[in-house]
């Protein structure tokens, strides 16, 4: 009898695994797609469909077993979490069948989508479920994972290509050189750079090429060309699912041009070997085809673009050697600085106050007016189209009333504005989910959610724009407060909205690590900075009070550059551990005595001018913006604030034992 063969598998790879250069440092370019075809525009439609439909699929089964997981108590302390985890397919790997299975049942979905993108989808699920199953290094989990929205999906991540294996990239891919994109735009170098409106899609080469071998027959070898003898026009190519007829999917590329935007270019797409991957990306546009302008986000091996003088800005920042303190605020950021060695030969106390000018507020006034107004016009075109589903006001029933009693015939009411049609505990009789919406509706929302997305990229380019002000003056190395920017937002969100102190020191955290330095956090209970003076003296304060006074040593200046003041004097037993932090008032009153003039002045007023940071800074294709950010002075509030509550969660640890803070080792 024959023997009976057994199933072989391959083993482990034993070559060594491939890592990222340069410690894994990896930047994101934006490439926009001038996808115009009809037929291109229907492809891609159905592609995000897909995806769409898969990733659903995997979140709906993802819930239900994490529903079993989490019921399962009982196993689980019989045989563990994770022989529970393996039974019910709570692993990446099973998500990833999972989604394989999704993508083979449903036979359309193969004419749109391929497995290599199904399998990253599916990872990108296992993300969100392992976020929700381990507790992260604060001890804390985040919720179960829900199932998005069709509008909220809007990127389909590309599968890196292989750097071991010659021509492997499997999904997306980047054809074409600069060189070639430049030649073909610009007739042959003849004229400036110029990118049609319309710019036509590249062809796949024909013929053959030789591949650098002989045969045996001693004749040179040749093949077949493809997409990667292409060095034409740039263009993102996809080949389709395993079950498509249509051929390539090509979408052109259309690079980023005007002022200072060539050198980033050359940055990231002159050398094609540093391209890792590509992920397709999708955003609203009201006047692009359907609604939805798509990009390209190529994947870079290396760090991004930073111009010429903003890298001589961080080499000069560098060099200060300050020792500088960050005093987040609701209506202000407040920064002060002083020489590292406290003597007054290498410099003087520096403050700056960072608040809206009153130019941007005018501009966030315009903005929110015009956001209410999309708004009521969202809200009128709902109930236009579902009069049915809305009673009538209390106007618009009086006016019925009056009418009736003349003996008029009713008028139609095409915008009701009373309350939406509810039952008896107070549910709406239709979901709202089902109601009909116009086109206008569907246009109008549009324009909402790209007025809304430019609005947050102008807060972010605000925010680097500020905190390469602030590294350019103070220096790189800076310590704030570890405050909770949550309890914040309970109390004062609108406002929060002008100032945004959480973006500000997030981009603060990013520039100091680009100049070489860190951003430092410290506990507010070991140090409680806002209740303390330069000279160790404890100062109670409410929320209300906007001033210090300190009666032991006359002491008058800002809560806040006082708070910032004494935040340059935090030392912490472990970097990396805010509640180690204690405050050291023999340097802070050795600072007082030494700069006693320089220092009141800096603690009464800001003390450096703005600072103009050169623009685009930050991703490609930012848009300029018109108003930037001023050291200003904040008036006081109107009203009085209530007083800090605790913190929710504990991040910043208790108080404790607060060495060198006796006010008996602080006068001489």
């Amino acid at each position: 009898m024959q023997a009976a063969q057994t199933r072989r598998f391959r083993g482990k790879n034993k070559a060594p695994k491939w890592t990222k250069p340069d410690d894994g440092i990896v930047s994101v370019m934006v490439l926009p797609l001038a996808v115009t075809d009809p037929a291109d525009l229907d492809r891609l439609k159905k592609l995000f469909g897909a995806m769409w439909s898969i990733k659903r699929a995997v979140q709906r089964d993802a819930r239900s077993k994490i529903d079993a997981y989490w019921t399962a108590r009982h196993e689980r302390a019989r045989d563990g979490a994770k022989a529970v985890r393996q039974r019910l397919g709570l692993t990446r790997e099973a998500l990833e069948r999972c989604a394989y299975k999704h993508l083979e049942t449903a036979g359309h979905l193969k004419h749109h989508a391929s497995k290599a993108l199904a399998m990253h989808i599916a990872d990108e699920v296992w993300n969100s479920v392992s976020r929700h199953l381990f507790t992260d290094s604060t001890g804390q989990r985040f919720g179960r994972p829900k199932v998005g929205r069709w509008y909220d999906f809007t990127r389909i991540p590309g599968r890196a290509r292989s750097h071991t294996t010659e021509r492997k990239w499997e999904t997306f891919r980047l054809v074409g050189t600069l060189h070639g994109h430049t030649v073909t735009y610009t007739s042959g170098g003849w004229h400036a750079l110029m990118q049609p409106r319309r710019i036509p899609k590249p062809t796949v080469p024909t013929g053959t090429v030789p591949t650098g071998k002989v045969t045996a027959s001693g004749k040179a070898g040749t093949r077949k060309a493809t997409w990667w003898d292409h060095t034409g026009p740039l263009a993102v190519v996809f080949a389709g699912g395993p079950d498509s007829g249509r051929g390539d999917l090509v979408l052109p590329v259309r690079i980023p041009q005007g002022g200072g935007q060539w050198a980033r270019v050359e940055h990231f797409l002159s050398n094609p070997a540093l391209w890792h991957k590509v992920d397709l990306v999708r955003h609203r546009k009201a006047s692009a085809p359907g609604g939805w302008a798509y990009e390209a986000h190529l994947m870079v091996l290396g760090p991004g673009y930073a111009s010429p003088a903003v890298r001589r800005m961080r080499e000069q920042a560098a060099a200060l050697g300050r020792i500088v303190g960050v005093d987040g605020n609701v209506s202000n950021l407040s920064v002060v600085s002083l020489p590292a060695s406290l003597d007054p030969a290498e410099g003087t106390p520096a403050s700056s106050e960072i608040t809206p000018t009153e130019k941007e507020k005018e501009r966030l006034e315009k903005e929110a007016k015009k956001r209410r107004g999309r708004a009521r016009a969202l809200e009128r075109s709902r109930r236009a189209t579902n009069t049915a589903g809305y009673g009538l006001s209390k106007k618009q029933t009086k006016r019925a009333a009056r009418r009736a009693e003349k003996g008029l015939t009713p008028r139609q009411v095409t915008v009701p504005g009373g309350a939406r049609a509810a039952r008896s505990d107070g549910m709406p009789k239709q979901a709202f989910r089902h109601d009909q919406l116009s086109v206008n509706y569907r246009k109008l929302r549009t324009r909402q959610a790209e007025a809304a997305a430019s609005a947050a990229e102008h807060r972010r380019h605000r925010a680097r724009q500020v905190a390469r002000d602030i590294i350019a003056v103070h220096g790189p190395n800076l310590v704030v407060e570890d405050c909770d920017i949550r309890t914040w937002y309970r109390l004062w969100g609108k406002r929060l909205s002008q100032t945004t102190p959480g973006m500000l020191i997030a981009a603060l955290e990013v520039e100091c690590k680009a100049a070489g330095g860190r951003l430092v956090r410290a506990s507010t209970w070991s140090t409680a900075l806002s209740q303390h003076c330069l000279c160790g003296e404890r100062v109670n304060k409410s929320l209300r009070d906007r001033e210090h006074k300190c009666v032991t040593c006359g002491l008058v200046g800002k809560r806040d550059l006082v708070s910032a003041a004494l935040a340059a004097f935090v030392r912490l037993k472990e970097v990396d551990e805010p509640k180690t932090a204690y405050l050291d008032t023999i340097m802070s009153r050795r600072a007082q005595i030494v700069f006693t003039e320089g220092l009141e002045e800096a603690l009464r007023e800001s003390t450096t001018p703005c600072q103009n940071a050169p623009r685009s800074a930050g991703r490609v294709a930012v848009p300029r913006q018109r108003g930037t950010s001023a050291h200003r002075t904040a008036g006081r509030r109107r009203r009085a604030t209530p007083d800090e509550t605790r913190l929710v969660r504990d991040h910043a640890g208790k108080p404790g034992h607060r060495p060198a803070c006796s006010p008996q080792l602080t006068f001489w």
